[in-house]
């Protein structure tokens, strides 16, 4: 006699109908609202006004305009076009060139057979042609030995500070990043742009990044991953005109590197005790940085510590270390978290 199934308990049956159906994971909701323009509004020629001086401009580069069109979602005009390898530049506050990035993407190019992704360009300084997208291209259509290279212009400058959103090539890490953000702002306090820090919060996406900046500025194998967390938490960008907030910059990136030269005479003594983690640094930092055990806040809200008192309880902490407090079950709870936040 064939078993009878068991039906479930009334309590069981009206859990199961109360659960919510589980949603599919890594669906991707279209907008409910159709933005840009019509595909008949994109249409541009070569001629029209908006586009005409940088087509002419192109033309005395010994370049060839090749289409125009304004661009679908925000309507900017867009030339399409070849032009000699020199004409190009890379923005002045670019990552620095990656020698062998640039030789493994010239090598792929060659073997293609065909340079199918356009330089992002704009109109720099003095009306240079500046990408902000596309340096390591640029050098490796230079090592193909290529004579022109075809490009998108927009005749908009400001579209050069949109560095970090449109350079997809290579991933940033945390310097490169620090590195173009400190560039920025150079460039802007140079130019004597108006406005403070927070008016291009933007383009330079976090505070922290301007003060590392400084840093690798300063040290290139500056450990500024060990200091990320804490500056997260008491960094914000500031209301003053940009070159004073620089100098202000200038002066906590100073004590930072005091900082941590302390940091390395404490990792050193530790060292010589027979500790060998790879996390010293990240466990003395964390060790002495004053709002460790804070929660942090949003990037717009007031920093949980005034950055110049934070740094003055830092450089406290780290002359009161006591190198005998340090145990090796500590350092196996530091490594234990630096492996969760990789």
């Amino acid at each position: 006699m064939a078993a009878r199934k068991k039906t479930p308990a009334p309590r069981a049956r009206a859990a199961r109908a109360k659960r919510a159906p589980a949603r599919r994971r890594g669906t991707l909701a279209p907008g409910q609202q159709a933005r840009g323009l019509s595909g008949a509004e994109t249409a541009l020629t070569l001629e029209s006004p908006e586009i005409a001086a940088l087509s002419a401009q192109v033309r005395s580069l010994s370049g060839a305009p090749l289409g125009a069109y304004r661009e679908p979602l925000s309507g900017r005009p867009l030339l399409l076009a070849t032009v000699p390898l020199g004409a190009l530049q890379p923005t002045p506050f670019q990552r620095d060139l990656s020698p062998t990035h640039t030789q493994r993407l010239a090598r792929r190019i060659g073997e293609s057979g065909a340079f199918l992704d356009p330089l992002i360009v704009v109109r720099g300084e003095e009306g240079r042609l500046w990408t902000p997208n596309g340096r390591h291209r640029l050098a490796a259509a230079k090592l193909l030995g290529l004579r022109q290279i075809t490009v998108l212009i927009s005749p908009d400058p400001a579209l050069a500070y949109r560095i970090l959103a449109l350079n997809t090539e290579k991933a940033h890490n945390l310097r490169d990043r620090s590195l173009e953000v400190i560039r920025m702002a150079r460039s802007l306090a140079a130019a004597r742009e108006r406005g403070s820090e927070q008016r291009w919060a933007e383009q330079f996406e976090a505070p922290e990044l301007l003060t590392l900046g400084v840093l690798y500025e300063t040290s290139g194998r500056f450990a500024g991953g060990a200091y990320s967390a804490f500056l997260r938490k008491v960094d914000r960008f500031s209301d003053r005109p940009l070159a004073r907030s620089l100098r202000e910059r200038e002066d906590y990136a100073a004590r930072l590197l005091g900082i941590d030269a302390q940091v390395k005479q404490i990792v050193a003594g530790l060292q010589a005790r027979g500790f060998r983690s790879p996390y010293l640094r990240n466990y003395v930092v964390a060790r002495i940085n004053p709002v460790r055990w804070l929660k942090p806040r949003k990037a717009d809200a007031a920093p949980l510590m005034p950055m110049g008192q934070a740094l003055t309880r830092m450089a406290a902490a780290a002359r009161a270390f006591k190198l005998e407090s340090v145990s090796h079950r500590d350092l196996a709870w530091i490594a234990v978290g630096a492996a969760a936040e990789e």
